[in-house]
């Protein structure tokens, strides 16, 4: 049992996943489509599901900073149904704010190009996403609360 993380653009969606234990995350990969064709991710998401056993979706919702749903995340939203309505399988939404600022941080730290960092930002953000969730996630369950945005 796994989970996945997404962060969710317009022309790529950032792939991490979690090990079977939901410790730790890490990055899969990034799927680049043709720009809003968000149907197009459902057969890749549907084969990665089935390969590694995934239980949960955690997916990226990028807020705005005032903490209202702006287009991109009404695009998200969008693409939650989708994913639930053609694969069944639960999906959770992460807030993202950030998430892509701190991973070119993390990409900067580590002297990585532009060119390679443009390749790997959204899985990395994704990855992000997914750790944030888990570690809330494993806190609450410590705690005793249900884990919701």
């Amino acid at each position: 049992m796994r989970y996945l993380g997404l962060d969710l653009g317009t022309r790529t969606l950032g792939i991490s996943i979690s090990d079977t234990t939901l410790t730790i995350a890490s990055t899969l990969k990034t799927i680049r489509f043709l720009e809003n064709e968000y149907e197009s991710l459902i057969e890749p998401l549907r084969e990665l599901v089935e390969e590694y056993q995934i239980r949960k979706i955690v997916l990226g919702l990028p807020k705005n900073m005032n903490n209202s749903i702006g287009d991109r995340a009404q695009t998200t939203l969008e693409f939650k149904e989708l994913i639930v309505d053609n694969l069944g399988i639960e999906v959770v939404m992460q807030d993202e704010r950030l998430s892509t600022v701190e991973a070119t941080n993390y990409l900067l730290e580590a002297d990585m190009s532009r060119k390679k960092r443009k390749k790997k930002v959204d899985a990395v953000a994704a990855n992000i996403i997914l750790q944030t969730y888990l570690d809330r996630e494993r806190e609450e369950n410590k705690n005793g609360r249900k884990n919701d945005i």
